[in-house]
């Protein structure tokens, strides 16, 4: 009769289980899972990977890097998603010749209906660092369609130069970029130039240097100013954030210059430079710098992208592909110029671009 009765009692407290759950012989309802929060991320985004560059159209962003011998393009509709990105590779370098080697700071725009990529390469000589152009007519600049425009030709003369970017003002096309004058000389001195254009792809009137390494901060290892890139605010004043001092050094940083309104970019008095850096090297994130900008999914946040050494080099030996691609959202000071903080720490965690 005992057992009997712990049997009763078992099966009714099944029933009653069933009964409550309305299906199945569950004796417990699961503990619903908490609310998750934000998503997040950590820098950084991808290892070995310097001189990052984002490029936004439609649903889409295109990531750009230093290969070195090849230009490739990681697509993804989520920059925090960028290292399961898939990578395309859109350009190998020739056997020989004068962009044979040294395919440096690939940055890509769409203008005028067609994709650009504008790339630093050279023959392997230092003296012979040129900038070179490719175009794509196709919507999707990951497809196989590529056509190589050659050498961007400075004027009036041939020179040393890299790190080329686009500047769209006042519907007027100009193209910015660092050269070294004195390559010949052995004088490594950088400056950052501007000329117009006439097309995606030839330069046209005068170069004009506008800005010139001059406080003690651009002149770590030797005088640089270089990765010039156009940023503008929502009231659409126009700054240009350049990388200054040796990118050998743990005092690679940014810095700013800012167009007066209304002037003319190609004279240099329009342009005023910021007395001190604008990001500075943090622990974990050495020689922060060459930069490039993009919104969020949804449009309303800021993002910086650049490249840092996890470690200290303070023997110059932190140029090469241990630098690593992150990124951080910024936001504006009262006067108008881009605060962009203190680069975040390795391994922090980020909430995701806003929109994702």
């Amino acid at each position: 009769m005992r057992m009997r009765h712990i049997i009763y009692l078992a099966f009714l407290i099944i029933l009653l289980a069933c009964d409550k759950r309305g299906a199945g012989l569950f004796l417990a309802t699961p503990t619903a899972p908490e609310a998750s929060g934000p998503a997040k991320f950590q820098n950084p985004l991808l290892n070995a990977a310097p001189d990052p560059w984002v490029a936004q159209r439609g649903n889409f962003y295109y990531f750009l890097q230093t290969h070195g011998n090849r230009i490739e393009i990681r697509k993804t509709e989520k920059m925090s998603q960028l290292a399961s990105a898939s990578s395309t590779v859109v350009f190998n370098a020739p056997a020989t010749g004068i962009n044979s080697r040294d395919v440096w700071a690939p940055e890509m725009f769409f203008l005028q209906g067609k994709w650009y990529i504008y790339y630093t390469a050279s023959d392997g000589q230092d003296v012979n660092h040129r900038m070179f152009v490719l175009e794509n007519a196709n919507e999707d600049p990951t497809t196989n369609n590529w056509v190589d425009k050659g050498q961007l030709m400075t004027q009036p003369a041939d020179l040393w130069s890299i790190d080329g970017s686009i500047f769209e003002h006042n519907n007027e096309l100009f193209f910015i970029w660092s050269g070294r004058p004195g390559a010949q000389n052995n004088n490594l001195t950088q400056n950052i130039y501007i000329s117009k254009m006439s097309n995606p792809f030839t330069l046209t009137g005068e170069t004009v240097m506008i800005s010139t390494p001059q406080h003690g901060w651009e002149r770590n290892g030797f005088g640089v100013n270089e990765g010039p890139e156009i940023l503008e605010n929502p009231d659409g004043d126009v700054f240009m954030i350049y990388s200054a001092s040796y990118c050998g050094t743990d005092d690679y940083a940014l810095g700013l210059l800012r167009l007066a309104d209304n002037a003319d970019p190609l004279k240099a008095a329009s342009w005023s430079k910021n007395a001190n850096p604008v990001f500075t090297k943090a622990p974990s994130a050495y020689g922060a710098g060459h930069n490039g900008f993009f919104k969020s999914k949804d449009g309303k946040e800021d993002w910086i992208i650049y490249h840092a050494n996890i470690e200290s080099h303070p023997n110059n030996n932190g140029c090469g592909n241990v630098r690593s691609t992150r990124m951080q959202r910024f936001t504006w000071n009262a006067d108008g110029t881009p605060n962009f903080g203190t680069p975040v720490a390795a391994g922090a965690f980020l909430e995701v671009p806003s929109g994702e």
